[in-house]
């Protein structure tokens, strides 16, 4: 885990700007392309993804504007039920850090984990990284992958994007679940303690650099930096185990994966939760581990003045990735929710 921004996990083919209504490329800057050393290969991420997955879930591959999309899906053991469910990650991890989550999500359901471009097993271009650019792949995955509106779950960045679906395009999304919800891609100035904005700016400088930013990004990426960066975030610290430090070192050992760090990190903060909560129509259900140092509980509790439908749940003793740190808790309270909200909708079809 990567320390220089409170939203991150580490993170771990030319672009192809075929347009979407709701993406637009940002004309502020040329991608930085640099690369980085080689330290793990391809085949050695591919066992250790394929040792992490639940059973039966498969690994499966979706082709979007020229670019290869990783993703899991799990079947229930009968026929689907209810909804899909799709499964977003955070900053710099992948579909792996729902493996504790998939199989008991899906025992009457199909659920999904995808890849967002430029992480995990997906392809890592050189483009300008956006939220929009996200939203735009997550509309497209739900229209031609998981093909009907779906429960959109999400973590940290996830979660936000989670959130601008439903508020932008509500026919993808038939319920959302937000864990420790980001407040946007990268830091507002406005939003920083005064002593720390000088040295976030110098910080953006810095990664503009080429040849500083290669540095930078492989000292941040070390396996030391993303166990020691867990243990400060993860309130409960036994679910830090090198099973998790692989799973998020592996992928920023890839082609790419040092511009995509670059890009995301000087990125525009993108839309405030604030923004998008009074125009979610949906069931909303916000979960929130009260020891997260990075998305603090307090903002979260705010969110039901903004979407007075949405049901709010702290999870006493765990920090930014709730899902991660007690499964059994977080399934549970998404179970059992979903089968209430679905319920009263029957009962009112």
């Amino acid at each position: 885990m990567i320390t220089v921004s409170k939203y991150s996990l580490p993170i771990a083919d030319s672009p192809s700007p075929e347009r979407h209504p709701s993406f637009r490329l940002p004309p502020r800057r040329s991608p930085w392309t640099g690369r980085i050393r080689n330290k793990s290969s391809r085949p050695t991420g591919a066992r250790m993804r394929a040792d992490l997955k639940p059973p039966s879930t498969t690994e499966a591959y979706w082709t979007w504007r020229g670019h290869r999309i990783c993703y899991w899906v799990a079947e229930p053991n009968a026929a689907p039920e209810r909804p899909p469910i799709v499964l977003l990650h955070g900053f710099g991890a992948s579909a792996g850090h729902w493996r504790k989550n998939i199989a008991e999500l899906a025992a009457h359901r199909r659920v999904y984990a995808l890849d967002w471009l430029g992480f995990g097993a997906s392809a890592k271009p050189a483009l300008p990284y956006s939220l929009e650019l996200w939203e735009a792949q997550l509309v497209d995955f739900c229209t031609e992958v998981v093909g009907a509106p779906a429960v959109l779950v999400g973590n940290s960045i996830g979660a936000l994007e989670a959130l601008m679906v439903t508020a932008r395009h509500p026919e993808r999304a038939t319920a959302t679940v937000l864990l420790n919800c980001a407040g946007g891609l990268t830091h507002r100035p406005e939003e920083l303690p005064l002593v720390t904005r000088p040295v976030m700016a110098a910080m953006q400088m810095v990664l503009r650099v080429p040849g500083l930013a290669e540095r930078f990004f492989d000292f941040a990426r070390s396996k030391r930096n993303i166990r020691n960066t867990l243990r400060q975030v993860y309130g409960n610290a036994e679910a830090v185990t090198e099973e998790l430090v692989e799973l998020l070192y592996t992928p920023s050992s890839d082609p790419g994966a040092a511009a995509v760090f670059v890009s995301v990190l000087t990125a525009e903060a993108g839309p405030r939760p604030e923004e998008l909560l009074p125009l979610v129509r949906t069931p909303l259900l916000v979960l929130w581990g009260d020891k997260d140092p990075w998305t603090p509980i307090g903002r979260g509790r705010t969110f039901a003045r903004y979407a007075p439908q949405s049901q709010f749940v702290a999870l006493e003793g765990l920090g930014h990735c709730p899902h991660d740190e007690d499964p059994r808790r977080v399934n549970a309270a998404i179970r059992e929710w979903l089968a209430t909200t679905e319920c009263l909708h029957d009962n009112r079809a």
